[in-house]
This record gives structure tokens, C-alpha cells and sequence, in this order.
């Protein structure tokens, strides 16, 4: 075993149909992703006796094929330590409540303090290779302003998982929001589909030829002028609940990108951010199968802006 390789041996088994060997190997080992195998046949790391296998060659009933696999290479990122709110975490899924302001992904203009860079730090040692690559697995986004949940897999075989649940749209994503106004009716759905704002490329819109997207939401508090809300995503659009709320008339309090604007008569706290905090998360654990449903209360800030409705704004009692 040179440069700290490891050796991994597979038997296809008796009752099994012939087939690609990529397919097969895939369904033999499913801890590693699709694109993890693509990389060792075309790396020259698949054999079998002493002959080098390519994705398509066919395997049969009792062949046994020998993989080498390299070790995990580093991500290119440094990891940092800060402090993360761990909701859940196992050898295959952490699950964080992401604090307001925090931005996710590494990109232009990002510095060592995204949750990337603190992901790493937390789970050094512990995340497998995904794509060859050692780096967490995060499968969904949430914007920099918005906080609460969000699931990270520290495997292969769980960010597979996780992905395909969120592509089949299995798992149920559940949001609290502060908006401008109150929604009539107090219970509704939007079914109105996205695409990318024609003018202003920073911002997506409701647009006859964009993706489906569902969006339902409950007033579940209101006061003169604002309400907060329940709302559940049936979609993951990119800032799919800002465009929503804005195409009904009652953008998310603080989200200027998306229409809000103090009015004059309507008596509001400071508003520091986008008021919109991902709440709830129920969903498939990718390696047990248990259901998982796991909550992040509000954070402070969101707590503070409510306290200062109740102190400065007469509630709506009618509902």
C-alpha cells in the first residue's frame, strides 16, 4: 500500500445480472458517489487480476476487481475556528443553526470567515472524500441574512442521500418570517414560478417561464402593518420566499433587495436584517432511515425586533 492508499476488494455476487462495471461497482459500494468512481476508472485505480477495468467494461457473477483508492486530498481552504451551533451531529450528518450574517460558501469578496472554513474546523478528520475532495457536503443554501438550520454531510453516502431527498423534494423545510402587512387570506399558497429578474441580475422574479415554485404561509401574530408568519417551501428556488412575499404585496421586513421600505405611518422597531429564519427541518436520516425533525428557535435579534412590535405596535386581535 504505497503513499497511503488503501486497497479495496469487490465480489460481484452470484445472483447478480452482468453489467457496466461503473454501475455495478456503484451498487456494490454506494458509500462512494457517482463521481467518485468516474475519477478512480479514469485514474487507472480499478483492476481485476492485472488487468485495468474502464467504466464500461462488463461484469459478471463471482468477478472480483481490485481498488486502490488515494488518499482524501485537502480542500484548499484553511480550516478556522468559530463558534457553531450544533443542532445534531453523527458520524455522517451535521446539522448547524446558522447565525444571521454569516455567509456559507467561499466566493469573491469572502474572507476565512464563511461556515465553510468553520465546518472544516469542527469536523477535521471526520469528512470523508466527497468527489475526492475532502469538504462538507452542505446540499441546500441559505441566503447570508438568513438564519436556522442547515445540514451538512460528512459522507459520500450521505450527501447522496440528502440530495436526492432534496431533488425528489421529500424533505420538508419550514421557515419563520416578519413581513410588511397582513396577508389576506391568513392562510395561503403561492404557485407562482421563478426565474432571474430581467434587468437586475442580483435578483430573481415571478416570470411566466421560470421554475415551479410553491410557497404556503400562516399569520400567525399580527400587528399594525406587520405580521409574522409560518411558511413551508415545497421548492427550492433561489430566494424563493422574498419573491413570493413581494408578488403578494408583503415583503419580508428588512429585505430592500426585494421592496420593503419603512412607511412613514407604520410604527416599526430597527429592523437589522432580513427578517427570515429557517425554523424546521424534517427529513430521512441518509445512513438509518430514522425521521428526523429538528428545530432552531428564533435568534435574538428576530426576538428583539418582535418585542419591539408588542411594545410600539397594538396587536390585531381579529384573528
Amino acid at each position: 500500500m504505497a503513499g497511503g492508499e488503501e486497497e479495496l476488494q469487490l465480489t460481484v455476487p452470484e445472483d447478480a445480472r452482468s453489467d457496466r462495471a461503473d454501475k455495478m461497482l456503484a451498487r456494490l459500494y454506494p458509500a462512494y458517489s457517482r463521481s467518485r468512481w468516474q475519477k478512480l476508472f479514469q485514474d487507472g485505480r480499478v483492476w481485476q487480476d492485472e488487468r485495468v477495468l474502464s467504466q464500461k467494461t462488463r461484469l459478471r457473477a463471482g468477478d472480483v476487481v481490485d481498488i486502490s483508492i488515494p488518499p482524501v486530498e485537502p480542500l484548499e481552504l484553511r480550516p478556522v475556528e468559530m463558534d457553531l451551533t450544533v443542532v445534531h451531529e453523527d458520524a455522517d450528518l451535521l446539522v448547524i443553526d446558522k447565525e444571521p450574517g454569516r455567509v456559507v460558501h467561499p466566493g469573491a469578496g469572502t474572507g476565512e470567515d464563511t461556515l465553510v472554513h468553520g465546518i472544516l474546523h469542527h469536523c477535521q478528520g471526520q469528512l470523508s472524500g466527497i468527489g475526492g475532495k475532502e469538504r462538507p457536503g452542505i446540499v441546500h443554501r441559505l441566503d447570508k441574512e438568513t438564519s436556522g438550520l442547515l445540514l451538512v454531510a460528512k459522507s459520500d453516502a450521505a450527501f447522496q442521500s440528502l440530495a436526492e431527498q432534496f431533488s425528489s423534494r421529500s424533505i420538508e423545510k419550514f421557515y419563520t418570517a416578519l413581513v410588511h402587512g397582513v396577508p389576506e387570506p391568513a392562510e395561503g399558497r403561492v404557485d407562482e414560478p421563478i426565474g432571474r429578474h430581467p434587468v437586475n441580475r442580483l435578483r430573481m422574479a415571478v416570470r411566466p417561464e421560470g421554475r415551479h415554485a410553491v410557497t404556503d404561509y400562516t399569520v400567525k401574530q399580527a400587528w399594525t402593518g406587520t405580521s409574522l408568519l409560518s411558511l413551508q417551501i415545497h421548492t427550492g428556488r433561489t430566494h424563493q420566499i422574498r419573491v413570493h412575499m413581494k408578488h403578494i404585496g408583503h415583503p419580508v421586513l428588512g429585505d430592500a433587495l426585494y421592496g420593503f421600505r419603512k412607511v412613514p405611518k407604520v410604527d416599526l422597531p430597527d429592523i437589522p436584517r432580513v427578517m427570515l429564519h429557517a425554523a424546521q427541518l424534517k427529513f430521512t436520516h441518509p445512513i438509518s432511515g430514522e425521521l428526523m425533525e429538528l428545530e432552531a428557535a428564533l435568534p435574538e435579534d428576530f426576538r428583539q425586533v418582535i418585542e419591539g412590535l408588542e411594545a410600539g405596535s397594538p396587536r390585531d386581535e381579529s384573528r
